[in-house]
Formats: structure tokens, sequence, C-alpha cells
């Protein structure tokens, strides 16, 4: 059967799902339709000149270079299609943003024809994706005398890219649509479970909130055709949970502009909002389409006469509406004074930090990353002309303040900058470009993140990256047909781009499902490293990570950069000793607690944690680094002693060798790369030339929250509140309650062990506490099904080697087995252990998850709606989230302990314990790591 033949099969099949034509990104399909378009009697010919024309995937697509070639033979009149003119070719060429296409063009303005070379450069000045090979052919005729190559130079120097578009509306009419109460994470946006159609954008956005969402968004469409529609979280924060591009791109399908006549489904520019702003990794993604994010506050705390707020009888502050946003209110974004107005123009609220010149100029260009290569590009042609480059795009803001300290998060940006006036030492609020160290791409968003490098006609990993790799954790759970479909394909595309892959494309090493935050955290080898990965949960407890949007991750693969305001800190020391029967997360939930309690406010929400861990291994401490993406924080930042830091690092570089020994590997040397920096940065601190990252004494912290150990006097359970009368209140991670709140009487249908926030330590303490239980009682029974994932293989080997998994074994009634991985998801679960492979399993909620109205208990950070547990007809899921051995005893039990009951399940088992750094002389270092 033909390719075309074929694409006409899935056509029919898809018309049945009510949807389009397949955008197509493959050559020979595209070569076939082009041998149709140039036989004039062929029956498909119509039809194939639509495809070639409106649904062939620009950049680096292999679609993309058999279309640019057949474009330049027609400009060449080397091919005649009455369709498609020189001009309509042009035109087709320039819309194609990158790769082949500029390839061609370049072949065209550097050629003979002094015609086809003015009209090629012209289309060539409104393109900015270019990389070294193409400047470097731009140089090269420059300098041989070539006038076409200079007076591209030229506009390039003057960014006429930029500056000759059109300026962003004064006054932009939207009508508002409320998409939920509360806080709105994206998976209302983009459902995990619906992680294999994000590369399918057209499949993908039927997924989005649901049916009766989308026809009334569309209604609103149709009521008001002058006006764009604003998507509203109410009396909550939109976009909570993780930056998911695939969530802003629904978003832009449904209620964005198109981005261009000739690429399908492709739009930009939403406008979306919150009552209390927008999620800061997720602002990042609004941004990368040239979107707009407004903090609404419409709702504000009632205060009394003396201004206290006042409270209900939950101890929650009560709230009252200071203007409606109800769904079609008709308002006005008036972008030259900043402000958000009513229909009759009235100020309602300030909107000024969604219109910096920065985001602005995002707008403008549509998207921001045209402007990181824009500026590159400006930069490139005013260096090869020996002229001073113009300032045209907005200056960078440097703030600096005269004798004050730096903070552990403005050391780093400060090391890692890029472009500022030297020896000026930046403070928070500064717009800095950073260098980045370590880039990670997981595989739910991995396809997207592949499709970004092609748009951007990007081919190979930026030379200035230590480390990148792409997981295969987040569909670890289940090899079905669609996991066999999209993995190979994108470890295939990553892997030739220059990435270590958990999966070998050459299936010469055993294919590693590794949760990806674990393996960043290990190839992390120096403390003063920036991490830019696809997913929220890229926190690190060395260095400062940054969870970002698909598209973010690309630019900083393809460039080695990233840029961001530097962002305000808020410290975090402890004070206290902590139990012996306590667990270092019920630390982490007393910090969320402690914090609400002193500060009223979240403080944490949009800024940098740097958190005084001391003599924490970085295993351990990525449990509170992990847990501050719930906590709304833009990044946590682990202040270590320099003997712990040294044997984090040590741990860290000896993975990275096993990780070698299994052949991992890539033929650029990348992690004998990251060996050599590790043992480097180790011999730094040992010898005191650079010791591990402090803040200054003098620096200064937007606020500082000190936990206080000796109020931790039971485990603690972060609960949805799925039945709170304000639903604003459910799905957030701010509701920490004490075990003893259920009085041993909530039951819990399913225990789930694992995730990214439980170490090789959280698994010996399952092993050792089946095995005191056995002991203790004879044997061991559950009275719900606990399911235990562990994060890496290399854990298993370690935890094999030390005896313990071997006591897990023993206890389990289902085993992974990698060489015959599950076909299809689990729907039913008995009351026995399930070791399931390493891997995101039940927390990322795509594969596996729990039966629909179960209670959960899990160690992991989702508790959102529908994400680990779907709700049943007659009653709520409930996603509870508490320390190992709180999940384990509930799953024995069927309920949550009573206090006593924990302790004696606990006793003698070492836990992961912690002491505040002054303490270091009076404890040792915990066992697990």
């Amino acid at each position: 059967m033909s390719h075309y033949a074929s694409y006409l099969e899935e056509i029919e099949a898809r018309k049945a799902q009510g949807l389009h034509p397949k955008p197509i990104d493959s050559a020979e399909l595209t070569a076939e339709i082009i041998a149709q378009i140039e036989d004039e009697g062929h029956e498909h010919r119509a039809d194939s000149l639509n495809f070639f024309i409106y649904n062939t995937l620009p950049g680096t697509t292999a679609a993309a270079g058999v279309k640019a070639a057949f474009l330049k033979k027609i400009i060449l009149g080397e091919a005649k299609v009455a369709e498609i003119t020189p001009e309509f070719a042009f035109e087709l060429l320039s819309h194609m943003k990158g790769g082949p296409s500029v390839e061609v063009l370049l072949d065209l303005a550097l050629g003979e024809d002094a015609d086809i070379a003015a009209q090629a450069a012209e289309v060539l000045k409104t393109q900015v994706f270019l990389y070294e090979a193409d400047t470097a052919r731009l140089k090269e005729a420059h300098e041989a005398g070539n006038a076409v190559a200079t007076d591209l130079l030229h506009s390039y120097a003057n960014a006429e890219f930029f500056t000759k578009l059109p300026d962003i509306e004064d006054e932009i009419q939207v009508v508002t649509y409320i998409a939920a109460e509360g806080d709105i994470s994206t998976d209302l946006l983009s459902p995990g479970n619906q992680a294999h159609s994000r590369s399918d954008r057209e499949l993908h956005g039927k997924c989005m909130i649901d049916e009766a969402a989308q026809k009334h968004i569309e209604e609103l469409k149709l009521q008001h055709p002058d006006k764009r529609v604003m998507l509203i979280a109410e009396k909550g924060t939109m976009g909570v949970g993780s930056s998911r591009m695939s969530g802003v791109n629904n978003v832009a399908l449904w209620t964005g502009k198109q981005a261009s006549p000739y690429v399908p489904f492709v739009n930009y520019a939403p406008v979306v909002a919150g009552t209390n702003g927008i999620s800061p990794i997720f602002l990042t993604t609004v941004g990368v389409t040239g979107g707009i994010g407004l903090d609404l506050k419409n709702w504000v705390k009632k205060v009394d006469a003396d201004g206290n707020p006042i409270l209900n009888n939950d101890g929650n502050p009560v709230l009252e509406q200071k203007y409606s946003v109800e769904t079609g209110t008709v308002l006005k974004i008036d972008t030259k004074n900043r402000k958000l107005r009513d229909a009759d123009g009235n100020e309602l609220v300030d909107i000024s930090s969604a219109f910096t010149p920065q985001k602005v100029e995002f707008m403008k260009a549509g998207s921001s990353y045209a402007i990181v290569f824009g500026k590159m590009l400006q930069s490139f042609a005013a260096e090869t002309l020996g002229v001073e480059m113009p300032e045209v795009f907005a200056p960078s803001k440097e703030v600096s303040h005269e004798g004050q300290g730096l903070t552990a998060v403005e050391k780093i940006f400060n090391a890692n900058a890029r472009g500022t006036t030297p020896g000026k030492p930046l403070h928070a609020g500064s717009d800095v470009r950073v260098k980045v160290n370590i880039v990670g791409s997981q595989d739910t968003t991995g396809l997207m993140t592949s499709q970004e490098l092609e748009a951007m006609a990007a081919t190979v990993l930026s030379p200035s990256v230590d480390g990148a790799y792409q997981s295969g954790c987040h569909t670890a759970s289940v090899w079905d047909a669609k996991a066999q479909a999209n993995t190979p394909r994108l470890m295939a595309f990553m892997n030739k781009f220059g990435l270590v892959t958990a999966r070998d494309p050459k299936g010469e090493y055993h294919a590693m499902t590794d949760v990806i935050h674990k393996v960043l955290n290990d190839i992390t080898v120096d403390d003063w490293s920036i991490i830019i990965g696809g997913d929220s949960h890229t926190r690190m407890s060395k260095g400062v990570a940054f969870g970002a949007d698909s598209g973010t991750v690309a630019l900083a693969l393809a460039t080695g950069e990233a840029a961001m305001p530097i962002p305000e800190s808020v410290k975090v020391t402890f004070k206290g000793e902590m139990a012996d029967h306590m667990d270092f997360r019920d630390v982490v939930h007393a910090t969320q607690q402690q914090m609400l309690k002193q500060c009223g406010d979240n403080v944490f929400q949009g800024r940098i944690i740097e958190v005084h861990i001391g003599t924490l291994l970085a295993d351990q401490a990525f449990t509170f680094t992990d847990w501050t993406a719930e906590m709304k924080a833009k990044a946590s930042i682990c202040i270590s002693e320099d003997e712990t830091l040294i044997e984090s690092l040590e741990i860290a570089r000896d993975r990275i060798q096993i990780m070698i020994d299994k052949g991992m590997e890539h033929e650029n040397g990348m992690l004998a790369k990251l060996v050599n920096i590790a043992e480097r940065r180790i011999e730094e601190i040992r010898s005191g030339t650079k010791p591990a990252l402090k803040p200054d004494d003098n620096a200064k912290y937007f606020a500082e929250v000190v936990v206080d150990l000796d109020a931790i006097v039971e485990p603690m359970i972060a609960d949805p509140d799925v039945y709170n009368a304000d639903v604003s209140k459910r799905y957030t991670h701010d509701t920490i309650r004490p075990i003893s709140y259920y009085g041993a009487e909530k039951k819990v249908d399913l225990g789930f062990v694992g995730s990214c926030m439980v170490h090789k330590g959280d698994v010996k303490i399952v092993a050792h506490m089946l095995k005191n239980l056995e002991e203790e009682t004879g044997k061991v029974e559950f009275k719900a099904p606990l399911v235990l994932s562990a994060p890496t293989y290399n854990i298993i080997d370690e935890l094999k080697e030390e005896g313990d998994w071997e006591i897990l074994q023993k206890y389990s009634g289902f085993e992974f087995d990698d060489l015959a991985p599950k076909a299809t998801a689990r729907t039913e679960y008995e009351n026995i252990l399930y070791l399931e492979r390493p891997g995101c399993n039940l927390c990322m909620g795509n594969q596996e998850k729990a039966a629909k109205g179960d209670t959960v208990l899990a160690t992991s950070t989702r508790l959102f709606q529908g994400r680990v547990v779907a709700d049943a007809e007659d009653k709520k899921g409930e996603s509870l989230l508490a320390s190992t051995p709180v999940v384990v005893l509930s799953a024995i039990l069927g309920r949550t302990p009573t206090l006593d009951e924990y302790k004696k399940a606990v006793k003698g088992i070492n836990l992961t314990k912690f002491a505040p750094p002054q303490n270091v002389g009076q404890m040792g270092l915990s066992v697990h790591f």
C-alpha cells in the first residue's frame, strides 16, 4: 500500500473521531503528494495540493525538508505548479520557521539570480531561527563581498525581524469563562491519562476540561466574535501542579489565535487568569506562547475595624468579592496603562506584572523563544559587521543594592549570568540570561519537546550543556500499544540530538525507567548548577532547578540558556530536636503548616525556598525540594555542610559510573564529563578553594520561616479535604492534619509507596516494617493493597546487595518482570504487596490508577482531583499524602493508625532523621542514601 493510501485510511479513521487529517511529518508521504501534484490529471491532485500547502509540518521535520526542496524548484523554474507561484512559494517558505527552509532561502539569497536573491533576502529578514551553519554561511558571504549577505546582516543587527512586527493592541477585549473554582491543576487542562496524545494537538485538545466546557467556550466566541475568551481560576491559582505545555496548547487551541494559516492546530496568545494569579512555572509556559497571564485579585480578605482578617469557623479568612468575573462578563485589558477595566472602562485592578517590557516583547513576537533567538541573531550580526548593537529590545533589568549580600540563588544566577554588566552584583528582580548546566526531558512531554526542537530548527544539543537526559519513567508502568508507538520514536530522536536516554534506541543496554528527578539529582554534580526540566518536580537538592514546559526545555537543549528574573527567596531554618518516631517527610509537612501559621499567606508562592538542611544527604534532602513544587514555590535550594555535600557528590559520581557501566554513555562522552566535573567539585570543597554554596550573612530575604521540630509530635497527612464547603480549599496542599485527627477511623482502600518523593531509605523502611510486624504477630496480612515502586534500578540493585529486596519479595504477591512488562493497566487490586517497576506509577495517573472513589494514602505529591484516583458516582476519590511508615501501616490496618500503633510499628527502624545544622556536632548522617 502506498503512503498516500495509508494516509487516506487514517483520515477516515480520524473522521469517526470528529478529527481532521493529521498534520504530515513524513518525507515519504510528502514526496508522494508532490508527485501527485505534478501529475495534472491525478485524481487526488486537488487534495494533495491542500495537504502540501496547509497540512505539512514546518521546522526540521522530514516533511519540511522535502517541501522546502520542492518550493525551491518552483522558485527556480525547475517545476511549475499553477496554484503555487514563485511569490507564493516564498510566502510558504516564510512560514516554515528555519531548518531546511532557511537553507533553501540562503541558497537563493546567495545565488546568482539577483531578482530571486532580493526576494529571498526579504523573506530571510523576517526569520530568527538561524543556527551556526546558517550564520557561518552569511558571515563567509559577507566577508567575500556579497552585498545581499551584508544587507541581511545590517537588517539583523537592527533587529528588523522584531521592529517591523505590529505592536500589541492598546486594548484587548475579553469575555470570561470560569473553568473551575479553587486552584486549577494543569490536569484539568491536559489530563495525565491522555499524555499519549499530546503530540497530536487536535486530538489532545478534545480532553481539555470536558465537552460541555468546550461547547460553552465556542458559544462565547460566537456571541463575542471581536473578543478573546479568558480562562479563569475563580478563588484560586491557575495552572498549579506542573508547567504542562500541552495545557497551554489546549487553552490556545480553544481560545487563542492561529499562528500560521499554513500550519494547523498550532495556536498562540491564550489569555488566562486566576484570583490568586498564575502558578510560576505555568506562567513561564504562557510566555512561551506569547500569552497573557493575569492576577485578578477579585476576592480579598474581609477585615475588621482594626484591619485584621475575619476568620470563619475553620480558622480560614473570610473572602469578599471585589468585582465579578462570572462567565460571560466582558472586560477590557488596557495594555497601555496596564489596567484591567470593566466594560465601561472603570479600573478594576492593576495588572502591571503581566505587562513588563519583556513580557510585552514575548506577546509582540508570538513567543518567548523567538525573542531569545532574535537577540542571539542580532548579537551575531552586530559582531560580524563590527558595529555597536542598537538597543532594540527592552534592556535587562539590573537590580543591585550596594552593601547588600547575596542569597544562594542570587549567587548562582550571578555566577551563570550572560550579557550582564561586568562586576555588578545582581539581586532579586533582575532579568538575567543564564547558562543552563543540566536539562531533563520526560517521556509524556518529550514528544512535544521534540516537536518544539523541530519547530525551532534545532538539530544538536548545545555544547555548553553539561548533562541532558531523556526519561522513560512516566510511561514505565504499562508497555501498551501507545507506549510502544511513542517511546522508541522519542528515544531515537533525543539520542540522535545528543541526550543520554533511558531506553537505548539501538537496543544495546537494558531499558531504564528510573524516575527522571532522581536521575537529574544524581547527574547534578555541582551545587552552583542551574537545571531545567520538563516537569514541575524538577527540584534538585544540589544547585537550583526549575520545572519548565516542553518549549523552555527545547530552548535550553538547543541554546544552553534560559532567561528569567532572579527570584526572591524565603529562608527556612530549623530549631529543636526531631522525635525518634518521626520521619523527615513530617518535617516537610510541618514546614508548610508552620509557614502558613507564621505568615498568614503562602510566602513560598513564586519564590525560592532556601532551606538550611546541613547534614542531610542529597537523596533525603530531595524529599524537601520535591515538595516545594506543591508549596507553589518557584524552586528550592539546599544549604549543606561541606562534608555532607562531598558525600552526596561521591554517591552521585558513583551512580553516574554505574550508568556508564550499564552502557548508557552517549557517543559525545557526556557521562564521563559529568564524572570529571564531580571529582573536580569534590576537590574544590576538600581543598577549601571553593566551599559548599552558602548565602552571604547580610543577604536579604522576602521572609524567614523557622520550623520548630519540637512541635512535630505525630505523623501528619496532607489532605485534599474533598468535602470542604469552600471549594477553593479543596485539592490544595495547605490542609495538613495529624493522624489523630482521623481517630483511627479513616478507611484506606490502597497504599502507594513510590514516586520521586521516596529514596532508598524509604524502601528499606517498608522491608523492615514488614519483618518487624511478622516477628510481632507471626504474619503480615494486608487489609488494603500496597503498591511499591522504587525510584531507580540502582536502588533496587543496592537493596538486593543489602538483603532488603529479598524481604520484600517474600511478602509480595506481584513482582515486575522487565522481560514481560504489563501490556494493560491494572484496574483492580488485591490486598497484597505489589512490587512495581521503577517509575512514576500511580503518581502520574496516566497508566495505573486506583479504583474510582478509593481513598488512597500515598507518599507521592499529587492530591489533585482525578490524578491518582478518579471520583466514583457515589463517592469522591481521595489522594492523601503521608510518610512511608504511615502508608505501610495504613495498608496493613486498612485504616489510618493511632499514634500508639504507629510508634510500635516503627520502633527500632531507622527513619529518615534530621537535625538543624547548628547541631551538626551532636549527630551523624542518616544511614539511608
